[in-house]
């Protein structure tokens, strides 16, 4: 029996086990969206913007692990797909966007609402598709579903002309997908892998980096066996919170540019660094050449175009994180002669002493609310158990310093794109994912107006979805730089006059608005907000608009050049000497 196209791309999407769409119509995928009207199975959750759609789909894949769809129309509804596609792609997230085309007999003919959407992001997907014929249409949804979701994951983007989901053909499933030219390595050479046990076991001061390949890879109990078995403390890049608990004595938090004083100096006084799930990026790294200089470098990590781009490597292995982690467990436990405590005591017990010499810390001013103070406090009141969203900034640090994440796909942030106006659709994405966790967006007063109007959405759909503004009248971490390397020239980023009442905005929307102005009002305010449980809540706390995000690595400065906020006036000192 024939199928529209319309219907059997529903029907791969039940088959996939697609329960939620987060998209916005338009006259191209009508098709869709009326055969989506009768549908009892999936869910569409209508955004107010395409990109609060792929946004929210991408929070969803990452609190879920599932992948997160979106369908929207085209031209002007693809294009504004486009940074939520990028921010996927750079953060390694399995998306399937679903973008709407103008009849295959049109395309090339500049029809109205045309957009070669497949050229234009075809730097920024996994992989894309132009679908040209219905019959083709299952086979490439059940591909795109394949890519986006083995190897290292990403979005998959698949444009569909109006006369292939009007047109029809017979329905047929494709239960195995085979694709010539990818196959991505899921085991590591055990001959590395016997090689990396050697390595560990011989190590004096070695430092287990985890990144964001933990979490897709659901290592997190693979790794926590790692660093226990062999006494090896952790480090997190951004994208890796949660993948180690962060409340964990081995744990050193976050390193890099706004990373802990510990972490960087242990990352670069160690003789043995191993990289799992990461990609050493620059706000890792800081100054190539002086980074790590000492250690020996292991990388375990299953896309190999990331294996030694960014920094030299001395033993690669490539494959799924999970998979090589039960193996090299299994070779160091086969060296029983190995005494891991006496081997690690002298250099935890040094490790110790950096973090009691410069812990994460901020300096309290009386009636004045410090923004780390707001963090820590939704930390305590929501036990670490909430899955914390961000935008991107001050916000962003801030929530990676101070809120420990104990548990994977609990921190939810724009890492490799840094995109302001993520974290509020994205905390839509993760309750729809999670409906039964408390979530939170950190967001800057500034990016919380880049994606404002999916207020709607959650009001909508009674979403608790706690939003926390740490409102300080500024672009915070742009006027951080300003400060500190420009002279204090506050170039276009006081935003303080043309902010609007962020308490009006929500209450405007149907949504509750709470404000806090002083210390005291911090805790009552959270407890207020988390009695509410079906309409989001917007939190203004009115901050110090002096504070910065300290430790703080210069750009073009090793990770050990830290500047500290007690050291803000040696900054000019400590700049000419990095120049």
């Amino acid at each position: 029996m024939k199928k529209s196209g319309a219907e059997i791309l529903i029907e791969c999407l039940k088959r996939e086990g697609v329960k939620h769409i987060f998209g916005y119509p338009g006259g191209v995928v009508l098709n869709i969206f009326d055969t989506l009207y009768d549908d009892k199975d999936i869910q569409l959750i209508l955004t107010r913007h395409e990109q609060g759609a792929v946004h929210a789909a991408d929070g969803y894949a990452r609190a879920s692990g599932k992948v997160g769809i979106a369908l929207v129309t085209s031209g002007p509804g693809a294009t504004n797909t486009v940074t939520g596609i990028a921010n996927a792609s750079m953060d390694s997230i399995p998306l399937v966007v679903f973008s709407g085309q103008v009849p295959t007999m049109l395309i090339g003919n500049d029809a109205f609402q045309e957009a070669d959407i497949v050229g234009i992001t075809r730097p920024c997907t996994k992989h894309n598709y132009l679908v040209k014929d219905v019959k083709d249409l299952a086979k490439v949804v059940r591909e795109a579903f394949y890519i986006a979701s083995t190897g290292r994951p990403g979005p998959v983007l698949i444009d569909l002309p109006k006369d292939v989901t009007a047109g029809s053909a017979e329905f047929i499933w494709h239960e195995e997908v085979k694709i010539r030219g990818y196959n991505p390595t899921y085991h590591g050479n055990k001959y590395m892998i016997n090689q990396a046990a050697q390595m560990i076991a011989h190590a004096k001061k070695p430092v287990i980096m985890a990144g964001g390949g933990v979490i897709s890879s659901e290592a997190s109990k693979e790794l926590k066996e790692l660093a226990e078995l062999t006494k090896i403390p952790v480090t997190m890049t951004l994208m890796g919170l949660g993948g180690f608990p962060g409340t964990h004595k081995l744990s050193l938090g976050m390193l890099g540019m706004h990373g802990t004083y510990y972490a960087n100096t242990a990352v670069q006084n160690s003789d043995l660094l191993i990289g799992i799930g990461v990609r050493f990026d620059d706000r890792v790294t800081g100054r190539t050449n002086a980074f790590a200089t000492n250690a020996k470098i292991l990388q375990i990590d299953i896309d190999p175009t990331s294996i030694k781009k960014n920094v030299r490597v001395d033993l690669p292995v490539v494959g799924d994180v999970k998979n090589v982690l039960k193996d090299l467990l299994k070779a160091l436990k086969e060296l029983k002669e190995q005494q891991w405590d006496a081997v690690r005591n002298a250099w935890l017990k040094q490790i110790e002493s950096w973090k009691k010499e410069r812990p994460l810390t901020y300096q309290f001013v009386k009636n004045v609310i410090k923004p780390e103070f707001v963090v820590e406090k939704i930390f305590e009141l929501t036990k670490g158990e909430a899955i914390i969203c961000t935008e991107v900034g001050q916000n962003q640090m801030w929530s990676a310093q101070f809120y420990k994440y104990d548990y994977p796909r609990r921190w939810l942030s724009s890492g490799g794109l840094g995109t302001m106006g993520y974290g509020f659709p994205a905390a839509i994405g993760a309750q729809f994912a999670c409906p039964d966790k408390t979530v939170f967006d950190i967001a800057g007063d500034g990016s919380i107006q880049m994606n404002i109007q999916e207020l709607a959405t959650a009001v909508i759909n009674k979403l608790p979805v706690k939003v926390a503004i740490l409102n300080n009248g500024y672009l915070g971490m742009v006027r951080q730089w300003q400060e500190l390397f420009f002279k204090e020239r506050y170039s276009h980023t006081n935003l303080d006059a043309g902010n609007p009442d962020f308490v009006k905005v929500a209450e405007a929307y149907g949504a509750v608005g709470l404000r806090a102005t002083k210390p005291e009002e911090v805790e009552p305010v959270i407890k207020e907000s988390l009695k509410i449980k079906n309409r989001p809540v917007f939190l203004d706390f009115v901050v110090d608009w002096k504070e910065k995000v300290f430790p703080m690595v210069p750009a073009g400065a090793a990770i050990d050049e830290m500047i500290f906020d007690e050291e803000e006036k040696k900054e000019e000192k400590k700049l000419k000497a990095v120049k």
